[in-house]
């Protein structure tokens, strides 16, 4: 069985690779890797609050590797931050060099991923890779899972998407024109319940921010009980 980093950004994308890996007698899920941005203290995109990060690995039972970096990071710096967080996750356990990815389509993000990975002597693994999005996107509800979309481009989807929920509902309120799994960044998630979570995450959704003049945030915090 080969040991497996998982790339997890919290959302919808990572949970489905996640269990596409645990359903996999090959794979074996040992850390999840997530990028988070210095001074924000929160998942790089998604823009998910570092308690919550917390709040989901513990419940999914896998111990947390972080790569930091500054916001506004060039690749370099991304790259750098990730060659040390794969350093880190190899001294804990020599043999890995495997790292999986939720990716499903975009052909350059996969090229450039394995490019990275290769010249740090690992490998990248896409356990979603090729299924349709569509598809995807109503299996997610239909297994249970749970999300809040956390992140909308508003060059590409409305504002009034960020704060909902991930469910049938949202998915025909679609347009067309946007992908249901939210490939091309029209949209990010954070999952709070589903398969393989130990618990459901009492999420909450707080205030909306607009960044950059494009980006509609809508913070999720625990409920008051889980702070403390």
């Amino acid at each position: 069985m080969t040991d497996v980093v998982l790339a997890w950004s919290g959302g919808k994308d990572s949970a489905l690779a996640l269990a596409a890996l645990r359903a996999d007698s090959r794979y074996r899920a040992v850390a999840l890797l997530t990028t988070i941005t210095q001074g924000y203290d929160r998942v790089s995109i998604h823009g998910v609050r570092r308690a919550v990060l917390e709040a989901q690995t513990a419940a999914l039972g896998l111990p947390l590797i972080e790569a930091s970096i500054p916001a506004r990071a060039d690749n370099s710096a991304y790259e750098a931050s990730f060659a040390l967080a794969l350093r880190s996750a190899r001294e804990r356990s020599p043999g890995l060099r495997h790292v999986a990815f939720g990716d499903l389509f975009l052909t350059d993000v996969r090229g450039y991923r394995e490019a990275l990975l290769s010249a740090l002597d690992w490998e990248g693994l896409f356990p979603l890779w090729g299924e349709d999005t569509a598809a995807l996107a109503r299996e997610f509800v239909r297994r249970g899972y749970r999300a809040i979309v956390t992140c909308v481009d508003t060059t590409q989807l409305a504002p009034e998407f960020a704060g909902r929920q991930f469910d049938d509902a949202f998915l025909a309120d679609l347009p067309s024109s946007v992908d249901p799994c939210g490939e091309r960044g029209e949209f990010h998630t954070c999952v709070y319940a589903g398969p393989g979570f130990g618990r459901v995450l009492p999420l909450v959704a707080g205030e909306r921010v607009r960044r950059d003049g494009r980006f509609e945030y809508c913070d999720v915090l625990l409920a008051p009980e889980d702070l403390g």
